[in-house]
């Protein structure tokens, strides 16, 4: 007998991580909606820790929303910033900003930077309740290198800037498959595919 398909909230608008929770989490039989449609404004996120951050979404859409959730922290961290942009990475270029101006403030911090090396980090957290004790956590990290010039059209974020070295592409010239298969947030998310199977039996 097919199972009923389990309803998750991810506590998100973004549309391309949308894309990459429905693309892995579909063939669990997991429905994957975004907070927006059930009309849950986004948490604040004051903290200086992925971790934090994430828990803190994960409670507020399940609060809001009386399902399941879902969040994810994620951001780039470049060695010659100390870890910045990091948890920050959403609003480098300010509370406003857009993934252009994001760039740009990176590119320009790095100039004269004798190591380019950064990578990806995700940090994603589940709960079955707004007070769930046992949040199922989930990590993943993609190592590359920030370079000046964008390539590609796909991803968002800082992609068109994030060369993949053993590729020789960045991030925003992998096809979605591509990078699902490597990127932080895919590596994560296989991770919490197998929580989600062995600690709630979804």
């Amino acid at each position: 007998m097919e199972q009923p398909q389990k309803k998750l909230v991810l506590a998100s608008d973004n549309k391309g991580k949308l894309r990459e929770f429905q693309a892995m989490f579909s063939p669990l039989g997991v429905d994957v909606a975004p907070q927006g449609a059930f009309g849950v404004t986004s948490a604040e996120e004051p903290f200086r820790t992925f971790l934090e951050n994430a828990l803190a979404k994960a409670r507020h859409a399940s609060a809001q929303t009386g399902l399941p959730a879902m969040a994810d922290d994620s951001g780039i961290c470049v060695d010659a910033l100390g870890g910045a942009p990091g948890v920050w990475s959403a609003r480098f270029a300010g509370e406003d900003a857009d993934d252009a101006a994001n760039n740009r403030l990176l590119v320009e911090k790095l100039q004269g930077a004798a190591s380019r090396r950064a990578h990806y980090m995700c940090v994603l957290v589940a709960v079955r309740s707004p007070e769930d004790p046992e949040p199922l956590v989930a990590e993943g990290v993609w190592q590359g290198e920030v370079v000046d010039q964008p390539k590609g059209e796909g991803g968002f974020g800082y992609d068109p800037h994030f060369l993949v070295p053993e590729l020789g592409r960045t991030a925003a010239e992998l096809t979605a498959e591509e990078k699902n298969a490597r990127s932080h947030r895919g590596r994560a998310l296989a991770v919490m595919a197998k929580l989600l199977k062995d600690r709630w039996q979804w």
